[in-house]
């Protein structure tokens, strides 16, 4: 099987897009999520800068080499404690769904916050409480999407509210619309307590929202100092057999996207 494999753009050194497309390509990569603010620091990519021309000018400078565009990356803390932040975060996210087909692209993506302002682990996040927020963001982000075709990405982890595959099953749920999908990121799920039964959590994965994943995100981890700590790809503990043969059989051609994977570990994938 021959792998539909790309990377996030910002893990390209290069921030013109010309660049990054030319370097991406050269690579054998096909496809890149795109998070406009860390791949192109140098351009206005706040909330209202974006417009056809902007999308269409970076679809083309990504299609000459025939990279795709796979993801909007806009992730953004979709439970913000301060409610006033939380509504321009979520007002960014809009934006990205109502020009995404200019940039050639069908989803936008994201994870689902911290319930503090601080990103990072805390069980805080681990509450009914924090779920309910996150349904409640998602819900306006998905009625958007509604109105452009677009798809709502949703990405989870132990970092986040959505940390287990039982809790992303329950989204799909509770936001019942096929605008709501799942970036999968295996290597996100992994804790202290499951690692060591990887094939457990991929199976209940595959079972519970198999199906919904519309693309995949591809990284390693390892355990330092008695916790997960990511790494490239093919430098950790991550079963991707298990990954690759679940892909060979049921997502023909999804598109797999190397994450924190820079030089020199890209040519060795």
């Amino acid at each position: 099987m021959e792998l539909n494999l790309g990377i996030r753009a910002h893990d390209i050194t290069y921030q013109d897009p010309e660049q990054i497309a030319e370097e991406v390509s050269s690579k054998g990569l096909g496809s890149v999520q795109l998070a406009l603010a860390k791949s192109f620091p140098n351009l206005p990519t706040q909330t209202g800068a974006l417009s056809p021309g902007f999308g269409k000018y970076m679809y083309q400078a990504f299609s000459k080499k025939k990279v795709n565009i796979a993801i909007l990356g806009c992730y953004i803390n979709m439970i913000h404690p301060n409610v006033e932040k939380r509504k321009q975060l979520l007002a960014r996210f809009k934006e990205h769904i109502r020009f995404a087909k200019d940039f050639g692209c069908s989803i936008v993506g994201s994870e689902t916050g911290n319930i503090r302002e601080q990103m990072g682990y805390t069980e805080d996040n681990f509450t009914e409480e924090a779920f309910q927020k996150v349904v409640k963001s998602i819900r306006k982000l998905v009625e958007e999407a509604k109105k452009w075709g677009i798809i709502v990405g949703i990405e989870g982890g132990i970092n986040h509210p959505i940390h287990t595959p039982q809790l992303m099953r329950r989204l799909l749920d509770e936001v019942p619309s096929s605008q709501l999908q799942v970036i999968f990121d295996p290597a996100n799920f992994m804790s202290m307590e499951n690692y060591q039964n990887q094939a457990k959590v991929f199976q209940e994965s595959f079972e519970l929202f198999g199906e919904r994943i519309v693309a995949i995100h591809a990284k390693d981890f390892i355990i330092e100092d008695n916790w997960i700590k990511m790494v490239p790809v093919g430098q950790g503990m991550l079963r991707y057999d298990y990954l690759f043969s679940w892909i060979k059989k049921h997502k023909p051609f999804v598109e797999v996207l190397l994450e924190n994977t820079k030089e020199p570990y890209i040519d060795e994938v």
